[in-house]
């Protein structure tokens, strides 16, 4: 039966990554465009839900290892000069750089104090990129950056972030799936346990905190790809604040949760914005239903049904064990 259940999800996978690559073609560029901002944010929910759903961790201003990958892109190809190829590897390396000196730090921490920490080191990152005028540029940020050529236009830019998410993706899983993992995951639940039985729980939030990076800096790489600029917005503490509502809404104890809920925030700014300003008062009254009604988020709910609807159909009939 869980054969059955594994090739029912592979297959809407499948027919998912078929729609998915057939929609530039068919779908108008803004809505291509829209997409592509979906998996941007995602790989960005994903890469903060690594830390905080799956590791435990008060990690309030994730997005400012967004901003460092998308600068050190920007001011590699701009100032530097540096092979296309070269800035790729680099910027996603620059901000697990910067996440293992900020995480050395607030590992020492437990808690609020923990996120406080945190806030206070990547504010002072936002501060460098907002004052240093002459290498950042400021507030008014650099612009026209040159990304390559296969990634020139808004559809080859979609194919792009698209191959690149899914990469990604597949990578995180592995490593949620693998001792590293599950040892993560243990020291979520009971540090004390873990570090009494030899556990060293600093050195795996650590660990963890980089890799996140990491996967925060590639979706900085890929911002750029698509929008072809950078401001100091992009380390701001106010898009953390909505990446963490996006692994809220869409359940952070699951691994594609936040898939789900940047789709949904991203959508809802997208849609709603259209129509009024104030889509944030939407997307607040949708959280305060969703703590009352679905606290385990949206994809959360969904597996709890599909976990139900399994066991149901793996039950043995009534009346089967009296018989035997």
């Amino acid at each position: 039966m869980r054969k059955q259940y594994f090739s029912k999800s592979l297959w809407v996978c499948v027919v998912l990554l078929v729609a998915l690559l057939l929609a530039p073609p068919i779908l108008p560029r803004f809505y291509t465009y829209i997409l592509a901002v979906i998996f941007v944010t995602a790989l960005l929910a994903m890469s903060l839900n690594m830390v905080v759903g799956h590791g435990g961790m008060f990690q309030f201003h994730h997005c400012v290892f967004y901003g460092v990958g998308a600068y050190t892109f920007a001011l590699t190809v701009t100032k530097a000069g540096w092979p296309m190829w070269l800035c790729f590897v680099v910027s996603p390396l620059a901000a697990a750089l910067a996440g293992f000196v900020i995480g050395w730090f607030c590992v020492r921490l437990t808690s609020l104090y923990f996120g406080m920490l945190q806030i206070s080191l990547g504010s002072l990152l936002w501060a460098i990129a907002f004052r240093w005028y002459s290498l950042t540029k400021g507030d008014d940020g650099i612009h026209s950056i040159p990304v390559p050529g296969f990634a020139a236009t808004t559809s080859s830019a979609y194919y792009f972030i698209l191959f690149s998410f899914i990469l990604c993706v597949v990578v995180m899983y592995l490593i949620y799936k693998s001792p590293f993992g599950v040892t993560l995951q243990a020291t979520r639940d009971n540090p004390a346990r873990c570090s009494a039985v030899g556990i060293n729980v600093r050195r795996h939030q650590l660990m963890a905190i980089v890799i996140a990076t990491f996967f925060a800096g590639v979706a900085g790489v890929l911002f750029v790809v698509l929008e072809k600029s950078v401001f100091p917005d992009l380390l701001f503490w106010v898009l953390s604040l909505e990446i963490f509502i996006m692994c809220l809404l869409g359940g952070w104890f699951t691994f594609a949760g936040p898939i789900l809920g940047a789709a949904i925030t991203v959508a809802l700014r997208t849609f709603a914005g259209i129509y009024t300003e104030y889509w944030t008062l939407i997307l607040g009254v949708l959280l305060i239903l969703l703590i009352f009604f679905l606290p385990e988020g949206a994809m959360g709910f969904f597996l709890q049904k599909f976990e139900k609807g399994r066991d149901k159909e793996t039950a043995p009939p009534r009346g089967q064990h009296a018989e035997s």
